[in-house]
């Protein structure tokens, strides 16, 4: 089994490969920039160029684009459009992702009026909360549901991922309400830690740590104890 650092994904070939959680951060960073990239009318990048906007060596360009195949020649550079459809495959996104969310409060309204995740691929198909003044409004378009649904709607719509935005003392129990209905990852806003059962992954987004490593490094300024590692 992996560790919690590192992500698999079996080739083609039947080899298994293994990215690291801060490769795989920085394969999305590389694909946002390359999308600018080809839009700004350029077929081709090196990895100096590449590196260079996003304060990366030419080392570490090279390292994690090498895991996606032989992409790049020595002197030309890389294919823009191949490199993006490469990226794109190993992430998982060359195609569409339908998520639910749950806890339709103030965080999931903002969620839900974001238009960068239709942008990406990912489109979020059913909503639900236990609030009964709550079910059967509508929100951004979408009808809210009640909890005992959720099999239904995840398996009418094909729904995989799931979004917590519940309150932390609850969210154990509906990530295991969403898992048992077939969701298999969970992007959880609330803090602490969400235990689930293998083959399930789960993301923590919490911005209060955020912030906190944020003051963190505003507070230490240029002290040379910070690692970028």
């Amino acid at each position: 089994m992996a560790s919690d650092e590192e992500i698999g994904k079996r080739s083609a070939a039947g080899q298994d490969s293994r990215w690291s959680r801060a490769s795989v951060g920085r394969f999305s960073l590389y694909l946002r920039r390359l999308e600018d990239v080809l839009a700004e009318g350029n077929t081709r990048v090196s990895s100096h160029t590449l590196g260079d906007s996003l304060g990366l060596t030419d080392t570490q360009i090279r390292k994690d684009l090498a895991s996606l195949g032989s992409l790049g020649q020595p002197g030309i550079g890389y294919d823009v459009a191949e490199l993006i459809a490469a990226i794109r495959s190993t992430l998982g996104i060359d195609r569409t992702w339908n998520a639910i969310l749950v806890g339709v409060g103030n965080l999931a309204r903002a969620l839900l009026r974001y238009q960068g995740f239709v942008e990406r691929g990912f489109r979020i198909v059913g909503l639900f909360d236990a609030d009964p003044e709550k079910i059967g409004t509508t929100v951004e378009g979408l009808r809210i549901h009640s909890p005992d649904r959720m099999k239904e709607v995840i398996e009418t719509t094909g729904a995989e991922l799931g979004i917590l935005t519940v309150p932390a003392h609850s969210v154990q129990n509906v990530a295991d309400g969403m898992i048992q209905a077939g969701i298999r990852g969970l992007l959880n806003f609330a803090p602490g830690i969400v235990r689930v059962p293998e083959g399930v992954r789960v993301v923590g987004v919490d911005l209060t740590v955020q912030l906190e490593q944020l003051a963190f490094l505003v507070h230490l300024g240029d002290d040379t104890r910070i690692s970028t590692r």
